[in-house]
């Protein structure tokens, strides 16, 4: 293998080295130097240890629970839509715009517990919202998804919930990866004038 067909790049850098085609070991270190160019302390999360390992506990309440008990339909609350055994809300950290929660309404964190009355609700319910999403923001997929425990990602574990998040190409950059930081081109409040009339409208249906 010739010196010049790896000398191209990152991976070439690496092999020279790792190889030891250079017997300079300044140079080498220089190149090992250049591997990773771009440093991040977020890597070094020790603080991150207490949640995997389960040993976090929850905080007082549910804010699900809170939504369902005030009842109130407005941007400020987030609650969308209910129907006999299920709610929509919108999540309040979204992914991307209209990003909504379809919940039970009874506090359960085990999917196995939810009867099969329940589940069909909750699946009518994502259906609904996948159609509206479709029809206001024309979006070209969707993610859909359920974060089983909190072990599995549930930011909330006591309270079942499926994320369904609409997405478009090219709706991802670089911005949320240094920044930790997703800019939306519309408020909260716009979203939900914009999503309020669609469940209203299907609620006037059934």
């Amino acid at each position: 293998m010739e010196s010049d067909a790896l000398d191209h790049g990152v991976l070439g850098k690496f092999a020279l080295a790792y190889w030891g085609m250079q017997d300079d070991k300044s140079k080498n270190s220089s190149i090992f130097n250049n591997v990773w160019p771009q440093e991040r302390d977020v890597i070094s999360r020790p603080d991150r240890l207490r949640y995997v390992r389960g040993l976090k506990t929850e905080t007082q309440g549910c804010v699900f629970c809170e939504i369902l008990q005030r009842g109130e339909f407005s941007a400020e609350s987030l609650l969308l839509f209910k129907s006999k055994h299920s709610m929509v809300v919108m999540n309040k950290y979204p992914y991307n715009p209209a990003h909504l929660l379809v919940l039970p309404l009874i506090h359960e964190g085990d999917l196995t517990a939810l009867n099969f009355e329940v589940l069909s609700d909750l699946a009518v319910n994502v259906q609904r919202c996948v159609r509206i999403l479709k029809a206001e923001y024309s979006c070209a997929g969707l993610n859909i998804g359920l974060n089983h425990g909190q072990v599995a990602g549930a930011g909330i574990p006591g309270h079942l919930h499926w994320h369904i998040i609409p997405r478009w190409a090219g709706d991802t950059n670089f911005f949320p990866l240094i920044a930790e930081t997703k800019v939306h081109p519309e408020t909260m409040e716009e979203t939900y004038k914009r999503l309020k009339p669609h469940f209203d409208k299907e609620e006037s249906a059934t």
